[in-house]
């Protein structure tokens, strides 16, 4: 699993990433206690394998809360009682030889976290012509796996199961998905959203009931104004201005368009919102004003380029046309590595058959795969002002989007495609861009992406993350919808 705090080529070590906590995972493994004076010899060999699956999982990047074997439903159920108190972003029960449903479902009641159950036999098939049943039956974790399920369907709880073998890789990597998915309902769980500013004028598709992602995920949503950002940037010294441009000289090429005043600016701001984010302590921002000849509001809208760009490399997606399901899903993508940057569809190539995507403004610089550039601009098109902007194409090869959907009844759901990030000709306007391969005609991966609810911006995160997304919805409680 990629380290949540990675960073990118581009920052180095220049940018501290925000720190957030792990997810809380808890651990339990069982087997029929029936069988113990039946077969002296089965408890120790299933306890070790629980050992190493305890092992595996302090390994991770999570804070695992391992309540130890349970031989009957009583054990079930205290077992239970402590995995509620751990607050579990993930349950993970691991089926060691046949169990009844009994034992388990007191767990999957009390524990008040999403369940992934794992049945992992000692080595990829048994020996028949040496066993007996006892040796058998250290390979019968599978056995209980359909009674499980039947019942925590009956239950109303989702199952979810991972088959295989205790050193099988392949399978570890499925289960690795699962905690990824955890990071991403550990981080959505504790997250404050920042929103401030207002509506980008007949944006109706980014408009999002705020209740939604306290009901949904347990996030809080700050209502901000631009004021709280002004009394910020207001006091900005001459000289931290100066070590911010220093930074953004180390962090990024500039273009000789860039006007110097015009950097200064995008400096400043870009202190003042740091401030920002730490007196609330925010773990997103979506903004925008619209403004209106050149007075201050609008001049810092304009210049939150700079400063959402490294805000967005260090951990705390900031992103503008006040789209707030977007750094949702950008904070998404982050805590599991993959980056994450604002995008939407920006023109179609026939001829290549890729999908031009990108986006103006604030970036995610782990997915760039060059030192990025800042470009001087004159005008940014749709909005009022002027000052510096993110440029750069995205790293060649897999990448994955993800947006969030919200349907006509309110719910919300992840929505995702993978695809290749293809060299060739892009624009050089101060912009984000990539040209994303499909395997398809462009045209008609565009009709089906459009089809789920998507809404026209999302992020664009690197690497094949299918699995880990469709998990993370899994652990949401949401919908999952793949193009």
């Amino acid at each position: 699993m990629v380290d949540s705090n990675d960073t990118s080529r581009a920052e180095g070590t220049l940018l501290a990433p925000k720190p957030r906590r792990k997810p809380r995972v808890g651990l339990v493994a069982g087997g029929l206690g029936t069988y113990w004076p039946q077969f002296p010899g089965l408890l120790p060999q299933l306890k070790e394998s629980a050992s190493y699956v305890s092992d595996r999982f302090q390994a991770m990047d999570a804070d695992v809360t391992d309540v130890g074997f349970i031989s009957d439903e009583r054990e079930g159920a205290i077992a239970g009682e402590k995995l509620r108190q751990a607050d579990c972003d993930l349950v993970v029960l691991f089926l060691t030889t046949y169990l009844t449903a009994a034992m388990v479902l007191p767990i999957a009641q009390r524990a008040n976290a999403p369940v992934l159950v794992i049945d992992l036999q000692p080595t990829e098939k048994m020996d028949h012509a040496s066993f007996g049943t006892g040796e058998w039956l250290a390979y019968c974790g599978q056995c209980p796996v359909p009674e499980v399920g039947n019942v925590f369907r009956r239950a109303g709880i989702p199952f979810r199961s991972v088959s295989g073998w205790l050193r099988q890789e392949s399978a570890w990597a499925r289960i690795e998905q699962w905690i990824n998915a955890a990071h991403i309902r550990a981080a959505l769980r504790d997250a404050r959203h920042g929103l401030m500013g207002h509506l980008y004028p007949g944006m109706l598709d980014v408009s999002t009931d705020l209740t939604l992602l306290p009901t949904t995920f347990g996030s809080h949503v700050e209502v901000l104004e631009f004021d709280d950002l002004r009394v910020r940037v207001d006091e900005v010294s001459d000289a931290q201005v100066r070590e911010r441009m220093q930074l953004a000289r180390e962090v990024f090429t500039l273009d000789e368009s860039v006007d110097e005043d015009d950097f200064a600016w995008g400096a400043k701001v870009s202190v003042g919102l740091d401030r920002l984010i730490d007196d609330f302590d925010l773990d997103s921002l979506a903004y925008y004003h619209r403004g209106l000849g050149g007075e201050l509001h609008e001049r810092l809208g304009a210049g939150m380029i700079l400063g959402a760009s490294l805000l967005t490399a260090r951990g705390v997606p900031t992103t503008g046309e006040y789209e707030l399901r977007t750094t949702v899903a950008q904070l998404a993508t982050q805590v599991i590595g993959a980056g994450g940057s604002f995008c939407e569809i920006q023109a179609l190539n026939f001829e290549d058959g890729v999908v031009e995507m990108g986006h103006d403004g604030p970036a995610h610089l782990a997915v760039s795969s060059r030192e990025p550039l800042l470009r001087g601009l004159g005008i940014y098109h749709g909005k009022r002002g002027w000052g510096v902007s993110v440029e750069f194409d995205v790293t060649h090869g897999p990448v994955t989007l993800l947006g969030l959907g919200q349907d006509q009844h309110g719910k919300l759901s992840f929505i995702a495609s993978e695809g290749i990030v293809s060299p060739g000709p892009v624009l050089e306007i101060g912009n984000t861009t990539s040209r994303v391969d499909f395997g398809r005609d462009p045209g008609e991966w565009v009709d089906e992406w459009s089809a789920t609810g998507i809404g026209h911006h999302w992020s664009l995160s690197v690497g094949s993350r299918i699995g880990d997304y469709r998990a993370a919805a899994s652990l949401l409680g949401i919908d999952f919808r793949e193009v």
